[in-house]
């Protein structure tokens, strides 16, 4: 069975940490989702970020999301891909030098990364970015743009995602079947009916 790594952290967006979390599992992937200074059976306190018409997201507090794999024996060898979910966790989580290790490993690697919503600033300070064609969440562009990357504008429903080599990038959580499906496909799996 092929592995997936998922990283999360307190505050991660719950639909994006749970709705792939779920979906790769039921295409068969095992799915290790991960956050550094937790261990598997520890849990993590999800957002549930809205679009109510205001100027930026409204956020609720959300599950409780169970890690189920420790962060520090992650070895990037045993996966086929990387998931970093969006929310409130990617502003601190980007902060821990072993995290961004692991995503310039899958990087290097040519292994294929799917990040949403504020996910992509992540890739930020990892610096793999550069010369990339990427969306996020709109307020994560200045970033983006900065980071040495092409931005891709998200369309008026939030429901794009965007495909470059190893990369797959989305605004939001609207955009899951476009994301999760071409993260799918770069993996080499197939959707079906």
């Amino acid at each position: 069975m092929k592995k997936i790594l998922l990283l999360a952290g307190d505050f991660v967006e719950d639909y994006e940490v749970m709705v792939p979390f779920q979906m790769l599992q039921m295409v068969g992937y095992e799915v290790h989702a991960v956050c550094p200074g937790k261990k598997p059976g520890d849990t993590v306190k999800t957002a549930i970020h809205d679009f109510e018409g205001d100027q930026t997201y409204s956020e609720k507090r959300g599950h409780n999301f169970v890690i189920n794999y420790d962060f520090d024996k992650v070895n990037t060898a045993d996966y086929a891909g990387l998931v970093v979910p969006g929310g409130r966790a990617p502003e601190y989580l980007r902060l821990n030098s072993r995290l961004l290790e692991i995503v310039r490993e899958f990087n290097a690697a040519k292994k294929p990364i799917a990040a949403v919503c504020h996910g992509p600033q992540i890739l930020v300070s990892a610096g793999v970015l550069k010369g990339c064609t990427c969306t996020a969440y709109p307020a994560v562009k200045p970033d983006v743009v900065d980071a040495g990357a092409t931005w891709a504008d998200t369309n008026e429903t939030f429901t794009n995602a965007v495909v470059d080599g190893n990369l797959v990038t989305a605004p939001a959580w609207p955009a899951h079947p476009a994301w999760i499906a071409a993260f799918i496909k770069m993996l080499g799996g197939k959707i079906s009916v």
